[in-house]
């Protein structure tokens, strides 16, 4: 397949990008740092290069700027929405274009889109939240789902990667014996291992009935606490500390609700595909990345 990607050189991205070199596609990377653009990869600097004759046989829209890294003051929001929503707008349009659609629109989103939902096991069919990540993922879902073609939405759990993301910037703390919960550390933290995550991504682009929003999660969620606790009994250090809420809250304002509400999520539509998790429980995921 000839295949549009955006955020390919995030996180997430380069990992799929990897893997779909390794199965044989052809693969076009919209970035504006052509330099990061892995190898093996054509580069494209603006969606203004997509013609109305450039053939694609599908997109893949996981482009965002990173949520928590700074204060949501209105500029940051505005810049979250634009890389989310405005951007996601803007590949639809291109695809209505198209001489020739592309059979295909995978586009991001996260499971923020329920907002903070408790003890509640939430699955697909879930409505979603009202606070500022909810209206965002709502948003940035609403534009994918405008385009007349195969649209699959991914609402991303905390995916878990050595080499980068929420897990990378815990280790250092928990090494240095100053891991520990966040808050009273009874939300739930639903979570996906990188290669879960890619090989899922993977089967939805294949799977021509495959459509609609996908929680892409493992089936095993665990609270704050649990999660606190199974990292530190790997790498066998204490995690007897404790941020409190209050000063989450001073120090992340808005975005602490980010860290102090979860998700209890569970990947019905994943399991009704069939798809088999390679690493169901969190003990594996962390030692297989660990090791």
């Amino acid at each position: 397949m000839k295949i549009l990607i955006t955020g390919g050189t995030g996180l997430i991205g380069k990992k799929l990008c990897s893997a779909l070199l390794q199965n044989g596609h052809d693969l076009t990377i919209l970035s504006r740092r052509p330099a990061f653009v892995p190898n093996g990869c054509k580069a494209m600097a603006s969606l203004s290069e997509w013609q109305p004759e450039t053939i694609y046989d599908a997109v893949i829209n996981l482009a965002g700027e990173p949520i928590v890294d700074k204060p949501w003051t209105d500029e940051r929001k505005k810049c979250l929405w634009d890389s989310r929503v405005t951007l996601t707008e803007e590949l639809v349009k291109h695809i209505e274009a198209a001489n020739q659609k592309p059979k295909v629109l995978i586009s991001g989103s996260a499971i923020g889109y329920y907002g903070n939902t408790g003890d509640v096991v939430i699955n697909e069919s879930t409505s979603a939240g009202s606070d500022f990540g909810a209206t965002l993922c709502s948003a940035w879902e609403n534009a994918a789902l405008k385009s007349s073609i195969r649209v699959c939405i991914l609402r991303t759990s905390l995916v878990l990667d050595s080499s980068g993301g929420f897990l990378k910037k815990m280790l250092l703390p928990f090494k240095l014996g100053l891991g520990g919960r966040m808050g009273d550390g009874k939300q739930w933290m639903s979570w996906i291992h990188i290669d879960d995550y890619v090989a899922i991504v993977i089967k939805l682009l294949d799977n021509a009935e495959a459509e609609g929003a996908y929680n892409m999660t493992a089936p095993e969620p665990v609270t704050n606490d649990q999660f606190t606790k199974t990292l530190a009994m790997i790498i066998s250090r204490p995690a007897f500390f404790n941020m409190p809420d209050w000063f989450l809250k001073l120090l992340l304002g808005e975005r602490a609700d980010l860290i102090l509400g979860g998700q209890r999520v569970s990947p019905v539509k994943i399991n009704e595909l069939g798809y088999e998790f390679v690493y169901p429980d969190l003990k594996n995921a962390i030692q297989s990345l660990l090791r």
